[in-house]
């Protein structure tokens, strides 16, 4: 088991990476060399030989090997990411990048999205080296840039460009699983995850005749736009169950005695309460509207209006949401992919999630560990180009009553030191053990 200096480490290791600022504003407009400096030295504390690399100047990315016992074993991808995203000091009633520690909980930006589990990889990397600790397994850290924004100068960079350093690595874990969710009538569920939507970054065009404002124009290019956003808005998405999703119904209907009716997802989802939100989201495709940029004065129609919207697809959905976006939008609106990634399904059948679950019950008895898959994505997507089969995994105990998952992204971020001394000994315990 990790030792006492661990759990000391990871609450400082914490702290001082939300002190790191990191913001990913997107564009290019970071700077995650700082951070990734604090986290290469405390490897080479180890005994690693942590390699810093960059695509652009300060987008800096730490990868570290730690060598395994057995040289036949395939290697493990422990990775985790530097930037965070924007925070609105006079929001928070800490500021954001204090990483103060106050009545036993760690506040600031990067709390639990995701220098938790960045602190957390280090603690259990020292821990070994100072108990002469090795896994069975090769173990390859990578902490990286640009998660928040395209991960082109990150986990894409790293996968493209340095191969290599992820040789024998077939699976990987990285955010965001293990953590508690409490339902509301006392039961404690850990869901890990195995798989990921599809993300589609989409912007749409809509072109029409400009004109002056007073004039009659049936080739208005904010109304052509307006009407298919509005299409989007409300589209109603078919159900597809994904073997993951499948999965985590079968597993929490049987916890809660419901009958399994596959037939009827929604009465499914409507029977099993609050644990429902850990499925709902991922048993359809989805596409949010989220911005319109049209005009410059209000007596101008203009000749182009844009809008852009957030899609994600399940595994083998990506046909059906380009179909669905080709008639939706209509003749009059073109639209592209700004971004696009791939959907992940890992099995839940495997060793690793059996390792992982054996891991989450050995030190919460009472919890019951699930399967889930995410609604958004990760890093694990651009890992997966190398063949690495992704899996979340950032353990954290948490008490009843704390959002975990409105605080990604949310203001007064903060985990509590116990929830890191729990992702230590989970961790710990998994590394050496899968």
């Amino acid at each position: 088991m990790a030792d006492e200096q661990a759990l000391d480490e990871v609450v400082r290791f914490t702290s001082d990476l939300i002190r790191v600022d990191t913001t990913n504003r997107g564009g290019g407009d970071c700077r995650e060399r700082p951070a990734a400096e604090y986290a290469a030295e405390r490897l080479a504390g180890a005994g690693l030989e942590p390699t810093l690399l960059e695509r652009a100047p300060g987008r800096t990315n730490v990868v570290a090997r730690v060598e395994g016992t057995d040289p036949s074993a395939d290697a493990l991808l422990v990775h985790g990411h530097l930037d965070v995203v924007p925070a609105q000091a006079g929001d928070w009633s800490v500021h954001p990048f204090s990483g103060e520690v106050r009545d036993g909980v760690v506040w600031g930006r990067g709390a639990v999205d995701m220098k938790n589990m960045d602190a957390m990889i280090l603690a259990v990397v020292r821990s070994w080296a100072r108990l002469g600790v090795r896994p069975r397994r090769d173990v390859v850290i990578a902490f990286t840039a640009d998660e928040e924004a395209s991960a082109e100068d990150g986990a894409g960079f790293l996968a493209d460009r340095h191969a290599g350093l992820f040789d024998g690595c077939t699976e990987g874990i990285g955010e965001s699983g293990a953590f508690t969710f409490h339902d509301g009538a006392g039961r404690q569920l850990y869901p890990i995850a195995a798989g990921e939507r599809g993300t589609a970054w989409l912007r749409l065009t809509a072109r029409g005749r400009a004109g002056h404002g007073s004039r009659v124009n049936r080739e208005n290019a904010v109304t052509r736009l307006a009407a298919a956003v509005a299409r989007i808005g409300a589209h109603e998405w078919p159900l597809r169950l994904t073997p993951t999703v499948r999965a985590a119904l079968t597993e929490l209907a049987a916890l809660y005695g419901v009958e399994t009716d596959l037939r009827d997802v929604d009465l499914l989802l409507e029977k099993l309460g609050p644990a429902a939100d850990l499925v709902g989201a991922t048993v359809r495709n989805s596409a949010n509207p989220t911005m319109f940029e049209a005009g410059y004065k209000v007596n101008v129609i203009p000749g182009e209006a844009v809008a852009h919207v957030d899609g994600r697809y399940l595994p083998g959905g990506e046909e059906e949401f380009r179909a669905t976006l080709d008639r939706l939008t209509g003749p009059d609106v073109a639209w592209e992919f700004e971004h696009r990634e791939v959907a992940l399904q890992a099995p839940v059948d495997s060793p690793t999630f059996a390792a992982m679950r054996a891991a989450v019950q050995a030190f919460a008895p009472e919890g019951h560990v699930v399967p889930y898959c995410m609604a958004g994505g990760t890093d694990a997507k651009q890992f997966s180009r190398l063949g690495i089969t992704g899996y979340g995994f950032a353990p954290l105990k948490l008490p009843e009553g704390f959002d975990y998952h409105n605080l990604f992204h949310g203001v007064d971020e903060r985990v509590p030191v116990e929830a890191l001394h729990f992702g230590v000994r989970v961790l710990d315990r998994f590394l050496r053990t899968v």
